[in-house]
């Protein structure tokens, strides 16, 4: 699939419009993103794999808990890597929800598949010590690593320690800065129900979700 790529500041303008002029919640996108996020991952993941899924306190790790939630009621074993206090409220409540349905914190020692949504696109250099550390142990993990959005430690200002996805799936729209990826890095493009309109203000083109949610670019 080839469609246009996005800027940050424009996707960000995207997500504001779906919120304010759609009234699109926020939690809504969030419940979209982790369906996307869990669907994807079950493409990779056997019964009996340990999948980690890494999350912040911000919209991406909350998508992630929703991934989380998804995948362990489909039997799958879900652990969480948390990697600072979780105080907003909406992934506080889905991080409740999450533990509620069997998902499990901590690393296990089995890692086949790791999950990076510890940061979304707010992500800012330089990143904190903790982030550089689970950068550097999802990567010498041998876990096949899946990134929500944009790997964590992909920024604009020159090169960082980043999160090295096999797979990204990135929300509503390509983004530009996706481009610095390896040609080896699969990357898809997941629908959150942002409406066509909203991309007509962009002038791009809407990927066609129709067809299927989860697009590979």
């Amino acid at each position: 699939m080839k469609t246009e790529a996005l800027s940050l500041k424009s996707f960000k303008e995207m997500d504001y419009l779906a919120v304010n002029k759609y009234n699109l919640p926020i939690e809504l996108m969030m419940e979209n993103a982790g369906l996307q996020l869990a669907r994807l991952t079950t493409k990779k993941a056997l019964k009996n794999d340990k999948i980690i899924i890494g999350i912040g306190n911000g919209n991406n790790g909350g998508g992630g808990l929703v991934a989380a939630r998804r995948l362990a009621a489909w039997g799958y074993n879900v652990y969480l890597d948390v990697a600072v206090s979780i105080t907003k409220e909406l992934p506080k409540a889905q991080l409740k929800r999450a533990l509620s349905f069997g998902v499990k914190e901590g690393l296990p020692t089995q890692k086949d598949i790791w999950i990076d949504a510890y940061l979304g696109f707010s992500q800012r250099s330089p990143l904190s010590q903790i982030f550089v550390e689970k950068i550097n142990m999802a990567n010498a993990s041998g876990a096949h690593r899946i990134s929500l959005d944009i790997p964590l430690g992909i920024l604009s200002d020159g090169p960082h320690p980043m999160f090295m996805a096999d797979e990204v799936l990135t929300l509503a729209a390509p983004k530009k800065i996706l481009k610095v990826l390896s040609p080896e890095t699969d990357i898809f493009v997941a629908d959150i129900g942002i409406p066509e309109d909203i991309y007509k203000k962009f002038k791009i083109t809407m990927p066609e979700f129709s067809k299927q949610p989860i697009l590979k670019i």
